[in-house]
């Protein structure tokens, strides 16, 4: 699953003209000779356009389990590695230490815990800002309900890691990492899934180009 967070701290920035990025070098190199086509048609576009990544590579940051998940705790660390190295293979990726410098989270939640609310088994969200290069940029934070087994968890990162990366939308296919629907046995990153992520990486977007700030006083942040 996942869900739109728009948040922005700046008052009436001027948003930049969609433009296209260069590839990263992953994403130029990839090939699907079987040509097995792709899903973009069923990407969303959000108002500032396509979400990808301009800034390569791009910091992962993964929270340790909730104290209250002892038995999650465990198996945590291993199953989020594994579903940032199967993206590895194929974009720039890196894990970072410093939650300060991650341009995408990734914690577990606890559905036990009230405060939690009603809790997905997993979902993505993203929020705007302009950087200290006065880029249009965004983050993203990747939610996982820990109370599954270490395959689901893993699985369920390595989903929410593809909407993270740009994949805005999901397959029809079980057979692809981005399967709308979670099955018995999780499909690994497809050709069908690199193709559409490349197809979302040739497509104009706002984010990374940069903005002409108003010439009014900054507004409070809002609420998301």
């Amino acid at each position: 699953m996942h869900s739109d967070w728009i948040y922005s701290s700046y008052a009436a920035p001027q948003a930049p003209a969609a433009q296209v990025h260069p590839l990263p070098a992953a994403l130029e190199q990839w090939q699907d000779p079987q040509e097995q086509g792709d899903y973009f048609d069923q990407i969303k576009v959000t108002r500032v356009g396509y979400l990808v990544w301009s800034q390569f590579p791009v910091r992962v940051y993964a929270q340790p389990a909730p104290a209250s998940l002892p038995l999650v705790q465990e198996k945590w660390p291993q199953a989020v590695d594994q579903a940032i190295q199967a993206w590895q293979a194929y974009f720039p990726l890196e894990v970072t230490t410093d939650p300060n410098q991650a341009d995408i989270t990734i914690s577990a939640v606890d559905p036990t815990q009230r405060s939690q609310g009603r809790v997905r088994s997993a979902e993505t969200r993203f929020k705007l800002y302009v950087d200290n290069q006065q880029r249009l940029s965004h983050r993203c934070t990747i939610q996982v309900r820990a109370n599954q087994t270490e395959t689901y968890i893993a699985a369920a990162v390595r989903h929410e890691l593809g909407h993270a990366l740009g994949i805005w939308g999901h397959s029809r296919l079980k057979t692809d990492a981005l399967y709308f629907s979670q099955v018995r046995t999780p499909a690994p990153i497809s050709a069908r899934d690199m193709n559409t992520l490349k197809r979302v990486y040739q497509q104009p977007t706002r984010l990374g180009w940069p903005v002409q700030q108003s010439s009014e006083t900054p507004a409070s942040p809002a609420e998301p």
